[in-house]
């Protein structure tokens, strides 16, 4: 918040608005809007201060900016171990090192992109769940797309079948909300093993977990686990 261009959090609106600044929300990239969790913003101005106009708001607005986005960027080993930082804060690492030769051989049939696409960063944010799950079945280009419901939908409907279990290769995790609309996604390696991105975000990369924990990590409440097979 403090750097020059860094993006205001919405308690700043209203201080922002009478100082003269003005709301630019088409300056907010989707890499800027998941560093900063800049989500929902509907009705919230969106103002950019220098270091110096940060410094001028009312102390109850600079309270609540995020203190973990407040240093400067250097080229440096510390800017490098705060970036690092938080990355890995509050997250699972991927465990891809540790999943067997043996059964990386035995997925490669059903899941192709799968060990290429292991413990790998986007390049960007914009990357997803459905897209890597389509990625590790083989669909060229999908990992590195923003890939919506009704294709990913689709492409169930087409490749798979329902049922499955944990342990098997190639058993497609999905979690539908209330309403039936699917939430996340994952795919299962064998061997206990299963592949997931946890989120659109340029820190998020494409992990191997233990299936209990990328089942955990997809929890939420009213969501409900579905398994499909692929054909």
């Amino acid at each position: 918040m403090a750097d020059a261009g860094a993006p205001a959090v919405p308690g700043a609106a209203g201080a922002g608005a009478r100082a003269g600044l003005a709301d630019r929300p088409d300056l907010l990239t989707p890499e800027l809007r998941d560093t900063f969790e800049l989500y929902d913003l509907a009705g919230s101005a969106l103002v950019w201060l220098n270091r110096a106009e940060s410094r001028s708001l009312p102390p109850e607005v600079r309270r609540v900016q995020p203190a973990a986005h407040r240093w400067p960027f250097r080229d440096d080993s510390a800017t490098l171990r705060r970036i690092v930082g938080y990355v890995e804060f509050g997250r699972r690492p991927s465990r891809h090192r540790d999943v067997p030769a043996a059964t990386w051989r035995r997925v490669a049939g059903a899941l192709p992109g799968a060990a290429a696409l292991a413990g790998t960063f986007p390049d960007r944010s914009g990357p997803n769940c459905f897209g890597t799950v389509l990625g590790a079945a083989g669909v060229d280009g999908a990992a590195g797309t923003w890939l919506q419901r009704e294709p990913f939908e689709a492409w169930l409907a087409e490749r798979t079948v329902p049922g499955g279990r944990d342990d098997d290769a190639g058993c497609v995790l999905v979690w539908r909300g209330p309403d039936g609309l699917v939430q996340h996604a994952a795919v299962t390696l064998g061997g206990g093993w299963a592949l997931h991105k946890p989120s659109q975000g340029w820190m998020s990369p494409v992990k191997i977990l233990r299936v209990p924990d990328a089942k955990l990590s997809a929890r939420a409440a009213g969501r409900r686990l579905h398994r499909y097979r692929l054909r």
